[in-house]
């Protein structure tokens, strides 16, 4: 298994994106000044970079090594471009499935979700630049290794990858408790792009607003909600359900 690249240090970082390289999350400390830190920053936001702020304890355990301030992971996966990615499934596919993750953060989350997705016969996964989980070791080995087999695809905002896809013919469905409609009253037959939200807002109002369907779970206990990866795989299965029984 492929393991994750670590870099440190300002202009090592900024030669790293420079270069093209895939990064997953760039930590810098906090207070960080200077020349060399502006240019680090504009580069950051110039190609949405996700960015976090730590002190300098943080980094400390990320790296014994000199880091200057900044500390970058590089993806141990190539990224997708979503448009080339749709395209080619719909050259080979009727009847495609893709999954659209709305600022999901936790790793491991994320690394179940790709492990059921490829289970399932996903055909991509979409998320966001900024603010999204990161593909780490966690990520890799809590999808066992399926995160080398289902393609991965950034795009800048969520609602831009909803309105492509509807405009390619593939329906959108919302996973939301805010819904009369349960699982088993829409059906997943059609080309589908299923939207889950992140553990603790769940999916945003306009992605709601745009999504040409909503579903949810019954939940017949005490508890509200499952497991963001739990009912990830509900809604996967219940598509293959109703999909193979067609």
């Amino acid at each position: 298994m492929q393991k994750i690249t670590q870099i440190y240090g300002i202009r090592a970082v900024i030669e790293a994106i420079n270069a093209d390289e895939h990064i997953d999350k760039v930590f810098i400390q906090r207070g960080l000044k200077g020349d060399l830190f502006k240019e680090l920053e504009g580069i950051l936001r110039k190609n949405q970079i996700n960015t976090s702020y730590v002190p300098v304890e943080k980094l400390n355990r990320l790296t014994k090594n000199n880091h200057q301030g900044v500390v970058a992971n590089i993806s141990p996966i190539t990224f997708h471009e979503m448009e080339t990615l749709v395209e080619n499934v719909l050259e080979n596919k009727k009847t495609p499935l893709f999954l659209l993750l709305d600022q999901l953060s936790d790793v491991r989350n994320f690394g179940a979700i790709i492990r059921t997705a490829e289970c399932t016969g996903v055909d991509g996964i979409i998320i966001q630049k900024k603010g999204a989980a990161p593909v780490t070791a966690d990520t890799i080995k809590t999808s066992a290794g399926a995160a080398f087999n289902v393609p991965i695809a950034k795009v800048d905002h969520i609602k831009d990858a909803v309105f492509y896809l509807q405009a390619s013919g593939i329906q959108v469905i919302a996973a939301t408790e805010k819904t009369e409609n349960t699982i088993y009253d829409v059906s997943f037959e059609p080309p589908t792009a299923i939207v889950m939200g992140s553990e603790e807002r769940g999916i945003s109002p306009s992605i709601l607003k745009a999504a040409d369907k909503t579903a949810k779970l019954p939940l017949l206990g005490e508890i509200e909600s499952l497991n963001v990866s739990v009912a990830c795989a509900v809604f996967l299965y219940e598509t293959v359900r109703q999909r193979i029984k067609s």
